[in-house]
C-alpha cells in the first residue's frame, strides 16, 4: 500500500486510486517567459520520479502538465523585446521541452497549452457566474472568495485573516482592488488592454486569469475528481487554493483526491534570487554537469524537504554515481570473463537473496511517501555487496550468474528513479581522442570509441606476447593519458574509464 503526504489533509494517508489500476495526475507546468531555473527543475524531477515509480508499481498513469503561454510576465517580456507574446511563448515552450529532455524528465501524456484551451476556460467562468460564485465588472470577471465556505482548507488559512495580493492598476489608472467586492477576490477573466492578446467572451474581449487555466485543463483531460494534483510548495497558496475553490464551486464536485507538493530549493543555504547572484538556470547548470548527477543530488533529499544545492554537493553526487558505474562495469567485465570450471567462491544464493531483499526494501521505501533517499540507500548497499563479491575473486559461471542478478537489480531500480547510467548510454562518455589513438597505435580504422578501446587492448596484448614492451607501454600510456586505467588480471586486461 502506497502512503503519501496529502497537503490538504496535512498528514500521510493511504493512496487508493479512484479507478483500480489507473492513476490520473496533474502537475502545474511552466509559465514560458524565460528558461526554467533549478528550483523549477526540482519540482519536475520529483514528480517525474513519482510517476515512474507508479508505473513500475503497475499503474497506468495519465500525466497531464500544462504550459501557461499567456500571462502578464510573457506580455511584459514581449513588450521589452519588441516581439509578440506568441513569439516569446513559442520560444520558451520549446526551450522548456529541451531542458526537460536534457534533465531526463519524460514527456507528459498530455501537454495542453493555455491559448488552445480558451473555450473550456470561458465555459468554467460562465458556470461560476451563473452559480453566483463570480461577478462581472466592466469586462473583468472575479471569483468571490467568501462564496466558498471551504476556502482556505487546502492551505490551512483562515479567510478572515488573509490579506489580498499586490495592488494592480488598470490602463485608466483605477486600482483593481477598488473594483472588487472583496479585496480577497481574484480574477478569472481580464478585460482586454491595448496591444495584449485577447479572445472573444460573453464579457467582451479579454484573456484568462492564471488560476482558471489549470482548473479548466485538468477538468477537460482528467475529469473530476482525479487522483493527484502536484506542484511546488510555493503554489499551495494562492494558486492551488484558488484552483480548488473555483473548480469545486463551478463543477459541483470534488477536484483532486490528493494534493502533493515538493519542497523549496536553496543555493548554498540561501534563498535563490537574482539579487544574491545565485539564480541558476537549469540549462546553465547542465552545461557543466551530467543530468544524472543533478538528479542523484535532488533525489538524495526527500521530495518534500528543503533542498540545499551547491556545486560541491553536485560534484559529490557525480562521484557517487561514478562509483556505481565503475562497480557495474567491473562486474560486467568479471561476468564476461568468468572461468568455466573454476570453483564457486561466492555464496550465490545469498547474493541473489540480497538482490531480492533490495527490491523489497526499495518498494517499501517508495511506498512510504516516495522516500527516494531511503531507496537509494538500499541500492548503494547492494553496490557495496557486489564490490565485496568481486574482491580478489575469479568468478565461476555460477558466481557470474549471481553477480549478474545483483547488477540487474541495481540497474532496474536506478532506472525506476530515472537515473540513467553512463554504461547504459553506450560509449558517449568516452573521449573522441581514443579513436585517434587507436588509429595511430593499433591501426584501427573505425569510428566507434568502444571498438577503439578493444583494438588498443588487443594491440597491447599482442605486443606483450611478442615482448615489444615499447609498443605495449605506448598503448598503456596513451590510454592512461585519456583517463583510462588498465588492470592486468588472470582473465586478461580490464580497463575502466574515469571521466
Amino acid at each position: 500500500m502506497i502512503r503519501l503526504y496529502d497537503t490538504r489533509q496535512h498528514k500521510k494517508v493511504d493512496f487508493t486510486p479512484l479507478h483500480e489500476g489507473e492513476v490520473r495526475m496533474y502537475v502545474c507546468g511552466p509559465t514560458v517567459y524565460n528558461r526554467i531555473h533549478i528550483g523549477n527543475a526540482r519540482t519536475f524531477i520529483s514528480f517525474d520520479m513519482i510517476r515512474r515509480y507508479l508505473e513500475w508499481a503497475g499503474y497506468e498513469v495519465t500525466f497531464v502538465q500544462n504550459v501557461t503561454d499567456v500571462d502578464d510576465k510573457i506580455i511584459n517580456r514581449a513588450a521589452e523585446e519588441g516581439r509578440t507574446a506568441a513569439e516569446v511563448a513559442a520560444e520558451y515552450t520549446e526551450a522548456f521541452i529541451q531542458d526537460m529532455h536534457a534533465a531526463g524528465v519524460a514527456d507528459p501524456t498530455i501537454r495542453p497549452k493555455a491559448t488552445e484551451e480558451i473555450p473550456a476556460m470561458i465555459e468554467l467562468v460562465q458556470s461560476l457566474v451563473d452559480k453566483g460564485h463570480a461577478y462581472v465588472v466592466d469586462g473583468d470577471v472575479y471569483f468571490s472568495v467568501r462564496s466558498d465556505p471551504r476556502y482556505g482548507t487546502l492551505s490551512g488559512r483562515n479567510v478572515d485573516e488573509m490579506e489580498s495580493g499586490h495592488r494592480e492598476l488598470r490602463a485608466d489608472g483605477q486600482g483593481l482592488e477598488d473594483r472588487k467586492q472583496d479585496p480577497l477576490d481574484f480574477a478569472l477573466w481580464k478585460a482586454a488592454k491595448p496591444g495584449e492578446p485577447a479572445w472573444d467572451s460573453p464579457w467582451g474581449q479579454g484573456r484568462p486569469g492564471w488560476h482558471i487555466e489549470c482548473s479548466a485543463m485538468s477538468h477537460k483531460y482528467l475529469g473530476l475528481p482525479f487522483d493527484i494534483h502536484g506542484g511546488g510548495q510555493d503554489l499551495v497558496f494562492p494558486h492551488h487554493e484558488n484552483e480548488r475553490a473555483q473548480s469545486e464551486c463551478g463543477c459541483g464536485t470534488a477536484f483532486a483526491n490528493h494534493w502533493m507538493h515538493s519542497g523549496m530549493l536553496q543555493v548554498n543555504a540561501e534563498k535563490m534570487s537574482k539579487s544574491l547572484g545565485n539564480f541558476l538556470l537549469l540549462h546553465e547548470v547542465l552545461e557543466g554537469a551530467r543530468p544524472e548527477a543533478l538528479r542523484m543530488l535532488m533525489l538524495q533529499t526527500h521530495y518534500r524537504s528543503p533542498l540545499d544545492f551547491s556545486p560541491a554537493r553536485l560534484e559529490e553526487a557525480d562521484a557517487a554515481l561514478t562509483r556505481v558505474e565503475n562497480a557495474l562495469s567491473a562486474a560486467d567485465w568479471a561476468c564476461q570473463n568468468a572461468v568455466d570450471g573454476a570453483p564457486d567462491a561466492l555464496d550465490g544464493e545469498a547474493l541473489r537473496a540480497r538482490a531480492q531483499t533490495c527490491r523489497g526494501a526499495f518498494a517499501a521505501a517508495m511506498d512510504d511517501d516516495f522516500n527516494a533517499p531511503a531507496a537509494l540507500g538500499g541500492i548503494f548497499t547492494l553496490v557495496g555487496e557486489v564490490n565485496t563479491a568481486l574482491a580478489d575473486n575469479t568468478l565461476s559461471v555460477m558466481d557470474a550468474e549471481a553477480v549478474a542478478c545483483a547488477t540487474d537489480a541495481i540497474r532496474e531500480l536506478l532506472a525506476v528513479l530515472g537515473i540513467a547510467l553512463a554504461e547504459d548510454a553506450g560509449t558517449a562518455d568516452y573521449p573522441e581522442e581514443v579513436v585517434t589513438l587507436a588509429a595511430d597505435v593499433a591501426g584501427y580504422g573505425g569510428a566507434d570509441a568502444m571498438e577503439a578501446v578493444e583494438a588498443l587492448l588487443e594491440a597491447r596484448a599482442l605486443a606483450r606476447s611478442e615482448k615489444d614492451w615499447a609498443r605495449a607501454d605506448a598503448v598503456r600510456d596513451g590510454l592512461t593519458g585519456l583517463g583510462f586505467a588498465i588492470e592486468d588480471t588472470p582473465q586478461g586486461a580490464k580497463v575502466t574509464y574515469e571521466r
